[in-house]
């Protein structure tokens, strides 16, 4: 049985009330479960069996309804090539300075998050289910190939992404609808820069933004990801079969992965992440020290990588 949803109107209080500096202090009680790079994860209090994705973005009602439904063409086309998604809805309400879509998912068990049965199950179970990712996004890669550039999906594979419940995986990083329609990005990129300190946008837009929307369109580099991943889940002894298992359901034709590649991929994206989050976090500090102003995103403390 599902909790009943959340009403519009009691997550625009919930939006009021939102103490960004000190959650604590928010009017509604929320406990917050986890950080994307342009949203915050929570559970509301009231409402459980569903947890909500905040996306501070938007200007106007017209840009987050325009998000809001290339969000359910994505999770359509995301179903259409065969990968399981948790039920969802969404919600949009006026913030403090921004319009806030929240993107709600029905909440799934902790121990059954795939970087939580990394630390439970031994490493024969652990390299079946990373198998078993693999195999996932390789269905995107059919899909891709099937409709040609007619329509093209995009998937961040990694295994924080996925819950394995009942036997079944399920895909729940939904939350940055990158597709494309016949060639063109259905997303607007600079709605990914919302977060970025404004002083630096333009050296992001030039030199990663582009690399970073590509990567998850190509097989390979997602399958790198997902054992890159690895380095942080702290399971590195899983690398080098993770390696075997992946490069055996490479599609055709595609070159093998590398254990150094493995390596150099992992260095340079903790770098650059390391590199991001330092710099919101000036930022943050400029916006409401300096200038006086809200700061609209909530960034997570030290990450182990």
């Amino acid at each position: 049985m599902i909790d009943k949803k959340i009403s519009t109107e009691y997550l625009g209080e919930f939006e009021k009330g939102l103490n960004i500096s000190k959650l604590e202090n928010s009017k509604i009680q929320a406990n917050i479960i986890g950080y994307g790079e342009i949203s915050s994860i929570f559970k509301v209090k009231g409402f459980s069996g569903w947890i909500y994705k905040r996306l501070p973005l938007f200007e106007t009602i017209k840009q987050a309804k325009s998000y809001a439904e290339n969000y359910e063409n994505y999770v359509a086309l995301l179903k259409q090539s065969g990968i399981s998604l948790p039920n969802d809805f969404y919600k949009i309400v006026n913030g403090h300075s921004k319009v806030v879509l929240y993107l709600a998912q029905q909440e799934i068990k902790k121990e059954n998050l795939c970087q939580n049965r990394l630390h439970t199950q031994n490493k024969e179970e652990n390299i079946y289910m990373l198998l078993n990712i693999f195999l996932e996004i390789k269905k995107v890669y059919q899909f891709n190939n099937k409709h040609k550039a007619k329509t093209e999906l995009s998937i961040d594979g990694q295994i924080s992404n996925w819950a394995l419940v009942d036997e079944k995986l399920l895909y729940f990083d939904t939350s940055t609808p990158l597709f494309r329609l016949d060639g063109v990005e259905q997303m607007n990129p600079n709605l990914i820069l919302s977060s970025a300190p404004k002083a630096l946008v333009w050296m992001i837009k030039l030199f990663f933004l582009q690399d970073v929307m590509n990567r998850y369109y190509d097989t390979r580099l997602v399958f790198i990801d997902v054992v890159a991943n690895l380095y942080k889940e702290q399971k590195v002894t899983l690398i080098d079969s993770a390696i075997a298992k992946a490069n055996k359901v490479l599609p055709e034709g595609i070159k093998e992965i590398s254990r150094k590649e493995i390596d150099n991929y992992y260095k340079e994206d903790k770098l650059i992440w390391q590199l991001f989050l330092g710099l919101r976090r000036l930022d943050r500090w400029f916006t409401t020290k300096i200038f006086r102003k809200r700061y609209e995103f909530i960034l997570p403390g030290k990450i182990k990588r």
